[in-house]
């Protein structure tokens, strides 16, 4: 260690000595993070077929390792290369990640699931958040710590609530459980918004008076928030599409489509936090209307492009957010901070694994029973191994979690000892369930789902009475009387059963009748040199 400190003194003087304009400082922690994220891209490919890790872990792992290092050579003064900033989060790693999650998402599975994922990323976060704000009012009270008011303990159930299923869509496959990913896919995305939606609204309220009123007061804020950011980033979309078939920049520059793509996407994310809106809901749903009108008004290398660049830019935020995280765990001033006993850390971060395992349970077995009650066909009912899965999926924490932890509990100009106990124990949590958690997650999926996987079930067979819902909705047919009456009593049963398909069928007709003419989309773009072929449209459409 001394020959490293020595070396960086050296290198110091050598560069203070140059004309650079450049801080000594930010050079070398941004040439580390470069350097670790190529090696874990490295170690991530060799360690593919691995049962035990994943690229998540890898990344956390090599950060956790950099920042001892760092802890070593400064000798215990400070492991900071980057100091967290919650700026740096959420207004440049986080919007490329939820953008593209929106862009790629097969929007077919993803929307027949929609009911499932709303009551699984809206109802069961809000669940979770009773729970462990609750849990955590009263485990903590009988511990002695009681100079925590109301809305710290509202604030606590917010970031708890907060998943992070990257290690099991790691593991699970599109193809093979199309039903599991799009669900746990789709929850992800919505818990995160629900989550910081939820935080948001408890920071707003004014709770040193409570009242019969202040529950309805916080669920006006979550509606307002959560439809509003929805608008904004279908707005947004929608823009981006008429613009561009409008003027079709294609003819002239393929860079300036792709580039006018990237930045309303952005500006949509910025023009929430404007706003005090979900920025997370604003790209996510800016992302599935561009996929589903911006894309097919472009050219055939505009399509390619946007594909892979918002992939890459999305896999290399993500790496760089765990390792960010891994690093940070060994900045110093956060544990020097609190004179809690190390029992006591020990005590409140398995108060909140045991919270968080609770309140995951407490609404993924219910609604998906209940679900089950309701389903008449037995594909379409969620399995106990299923439901396991799902349950698994969202016991996982990242960096949500601590953004949201150092923004409640860092950034107050009189963070007490408190405060400093509550972000370690934080840290703890989201290590300890990322690393433990995470490492079973392969094994486990292997062990109870995947060997005993069914034979997919395409749309087809699931849904055999599709002609039932078109006489429903176009009485054009010509059966006698009493079919008719038969046909619209099982269509109006079919119609209460398959609530999802009977939407989806009637926005097609809406989409192809007013919405793709103005627009653009599949169908509706004129093929000109370079452009893809209907096939590969379609291929896009249903995907």
């Amino acid at each position: 260690m001394g020959a490293l400190e020595t070396l960086l003194s050296q290198f110091q003087a050598r560069f203070e000595g140059s004309s650079s304009y450049l801080d000594l400082t930010t050079v070398i922690a941004l040439s580390v993070f470069f350097a670790l994220l190529c090696a874990c891209i490295i170690i991530g490919h060799l360690l593919h077929e691995n049962r035990w890790a994943n690229e998540s872990i890898t990344a956390l792992l090599l950060g956790l390792f950099s920042g001892m290092v760092v802890l070593l050579v400064s000798k215990g003064n400070s492991s900071k290369l980057l100091v967290f900033s919650e700026d740096l989060f959420f207004l440049y790693l986080l919007p490329p990640i939820i953008f593209n999650a929106g862009f790629q998402v097969k929007k077919k599975k993803f929307f027949k699931n929609f009911t499932m994922i709303l009551l699984f990323g809206i109802m069961g976060t809000v669940i979770s958040f009773c729970i462990i704000s609750l849990g955590a009012y009263l485990i903590f009270n009988k511990m002695g710590l009681t100079s925590l008011t109301v809305q710290d303990y509202l604030a606590i159930g917010a970031i708890l609530s907060a998943t992070d299923s990257v290690c099991t869509l790691q593991v699970l496959n599109q193809d093979e459980t199309p039903f599991l990913y799009s669900i746990v896919f789709g929850e992800g995305v919505v818990n995160d918004a629900t989550s910081i939606v939820l935080y948001n609204a408890v920071q707003s309220l004014d709770l040193s008076n409570i009242n019969g009123l202040t529950a309805l007061q916080l669920l006006g804020t979550f509606l307002y928030l959560f439809f509003t950011s929805t608008a904004l980033g279908i707005a947004a979309g929608l823009l981006s599409a008429f613009i561009i078939k409008t003027l079709y920049f294609g003819r002239h520059s393929t860079d300036r489509e792709v580039a006018l793509m990237m930045l309303m996407a952005y500006l949509s994310y910025m023009l929430a936090e404007l706003m005090n809106l979900s920025g997370i809901l604003t790209v996510f749903f800016c992302g599935v209307v561009m996929s589903h009108y911006t894309w097919h008004n472009i050219t055939e290398k505009s399509r390619i492009t946007t594909k892979h660049a918002f992939a890459t830019i999305s896999f290399i935020s993500e790496t760089f957010i765990f390792l960010y995280v891994g690093m940070d765990a060994f900045d110093i001033d956060k544990w020097k901070g609190t004179d809690a006993s190390p029992s006591t850390s020990v005590a409140v971060s398995a108060t909140f694994i045991a919270l968080i395992l609770i309140g995951r349970g407490a609404f993924v077995f219910p609604i998906a029973n209940i679900n089950n009650c309701i389903k008449r066909s037995d594909s379409s009912k969620i399995e106990f191994r299923q439901q396991f899965i799902i349950w698994w999926a969202g016991l996982m924490r990242g960096a949500v979690t601590i953004a949201l932890s150092y923004s409640k509990f860092a950034e107050s100009t009189d963070s007490t000892s408190t405060d400093c106990l509550l972000i370690t124990c934080t840290i703890i949590v989201v290590l300890f369930s990322t690393m433990v958690f995470g490492s079973i997650t392969k094994p486990l999926i292997e062990a109870v789902l995947l060997r005993h996987a069914k034979p997919m079930v395409s749309d087809a067979t699931e849904f055999q009475s599709l002609e039932d819902l078109r006489f429903l909705f176009i009485e054009n047919g010509s059966p006698s009387e009493p079919e008719q009456n038969q046909l619209r009593r099982r269509s109006l049963r079919m119609l209460m059963t398959n609530p999802a398909m009977s939407v989806h069928y009637l926005w097609r007709k809406f989409d192809d009748r007013f919405m793709r003419p103005v627009f653009g989309g599949r169908g509706f773009v004129p093929f000109v040199p370079g452009s893809p072929t209907a096939e590969e449209e379609e291929a896009h459409e249903n995907s």
